[in-house]
């Protein structure tokens, strides 16, 4: 910018500052321009010179500016090919049914003891004794606890409710009130405790608060 100005100067002050015998010798007339008599000064000048480069820097800015916004703007040119999907057929059941499965909710829910398995208890499982799930991602809504469960298992007579809120989840603490029982499976959360042999639908239970946490 400070070369440009310096030209710009320069060719201002050729036209309008050139040699005058009058101006000569008469410096207030010619820094002040006063009286009409027609010549600039030096400030004046340079404040004109000036204004005049940051216009012409402005009005190239905003010609950049108004350049890239149409360019943005501008709808691009892609080749619209439609995105497809490469799929594999596998002949693995089990990854099948696990995909089937994934965020389900047992309905109903099965409690069950240990020669049950565990997995999603459905409507179809209920008709079929070989298709039966007792539900392994059990919740208390009460206590907000998970609900454990130990196989061949029985919880002990002595169990009260003072022993499962001071011991709960962990199972070197709840071992000692555990009895070993082939065929059993002893459930518990903080609040509640069974021990269950046989499929049992968990509705039955109006005093359990336990449901299905999805799996």
């Amino acid at each position: 910018m400070a070369e440009g100005l310096d030209e710009l100067l320069d060719e201002v002050e050729s036209k309008f500052c050139t040699a005058d015998p009058f101006c000569l010798g008469e410096a207030e007339r010619c820094r002040g321009c006063g009286g009409g008599g027609g010549v600039l000064s030096a400030d004046w000048i340079r404040a004109e010179a000036e204004l005049h480069l940051r216009s012409t820097e402005t009005f190239k800015k905003e010609d950049d500016l108004d350049s890239l916004i149409n360019e943005i703007f501008e709808e691009p040119n892609f080749d619209k090919k439609p995105f497809k999907l490469k799929s594999k057929s596998s002949g693995n059941t089990s990854v099948r049914a696990s995909i089937q499965y994934l965020g389900k909710s047992c309905s109903p829910v099965y409690l069950g003891g240990s020669t049950v398995p565990c997995g999603v208890g459905t409507t179809t499982s209920q008709r079929s004794f070989f298709l039966n799930r007792a539900c392994d991602h059990l919740r208390c809504i009460s206590c907000d606890f998970c609900v454990v469960s130990y196989n061949d298992y029985m919880w002990d007579k002595s169990c009260d409710y003072l022993f499962f809120r001071n011991n709960m989840p962990e199972f070197q603490k709840l071992k000692i009130k555990l009895v070993k029982k082939k065929g059993t499976r002893a459930y518990a959360c903080q609040c509640s405790w069974r021990t269950i042999e046989e499929l049992t639908d968990l509705q039955t239970d109006h005093q359990l608060r336990w449901i299905c946490g999805k799996h």
